[in-house]
């Protein structure tokens, strides 16, 4: 398999020379990166935000930051929209985790599509990892104002039946768990472990148009644990979907 470097620029449309005019190096240079070297600090910055990969996926065997200038609560990387993030980005989020999957949204469309997805969570489930998925109840209040103000009215209901018929067969898996919920959200969640993908909710705009923040817990007070435990507060008031 290539390194990832390389399958990040295929799968942005780049190649070396593109990446070479837009650093100012060698496309020679950027060939040895794709075969594995790591490059300098400044430029795995640029290449991270070209490619919409964070370092970790990159250059895995990276050496974390230490000392007093290392991240308290690391911010791997930002999107400026949902449909920036590639699938990849996705699958390899669900794919590191080791004791717990979440998702945490109104319909989570995308991903219920996604017929090698449900074939990771299973996976994950049969291999022991916990997978909760909570989606909006359709028939809620937020729900119906939610599609009001994107201006779209009961499209955001119809794409929640058709994601709960996507991912209700998926609970005849012990380990994987459906809810409802009739909440406010004012982001979406995709947690693994303590990874995520946050989907900012912004007024008037679909999700899809969204930021996206990619974060990884490091402490007890910081950002990714703030949305760690709404997912929890969201997931505790949420019941099992009517049969």
């Amino acid at each position: 398999m290539r390194p990832p470097l390389a399958r990040a620029a295929a799968g942005a449309g780049l190649n070396a020379v593109d990446i070479a005019a837009r650093l100012a190096v060698d496309p020679k240079t950027v060939q040895r990166w794709f075969a594995g070297r790591v490059p300098y600090p400044r430029h795995r910055a640029v290449l991270a935000q070209l490619t919409g990969w964070s370092d970790r996926d990159l250059w895995p065997n990276l050496a974390p930051p230490v000392g007093p200038d290392a991240p308290t609560d690391d911010v791997r990387t930002t999107y400026p929209h949902r449909s920036a993030v590639l699938l990849d980005t996705w699958h390899r989020l669900f794919t590191r985790a080791e004791h717990e999957i979440g998702i945490l949204a109104y319909s989570a469309l995308f991903l219920a599509e996604d017929a090698a997805m449900a074939r990771l969570l299973r996976a994950k489930a049969q291999a022991g990892v916990r997978v909760r998925i909570a989606l909006g109840d359709r028939t809620g209040r937020h729900i119906a104002r939610r599609g009001s103000d994107e201006g779209v009215d009961d499209v955001i209901a119809a794409r929640i039946r058709h994601a709960m018929a996507l991912y209700r067969p998926l609970t005849d898996e012990p380990g994987i768990e459906l809810r409802i919920h009739d909440t406010v959200l004012y982001n979406s969640i995709y947690r693994a472990d303590h990874e995520l993908l946050v989907n900012t909710h912004v007024y008037g705009q679909p999700a899809a148009h969204a930021p996206v923040l990619h974060l990884h817990r490091v402490t007890d007070d910081g950002m990714a644990a703030t949305y760690l435990d709404s997912f929890e507060r969201v997931w505790e008031t949420a019941h099992e979907p009517a049969s």
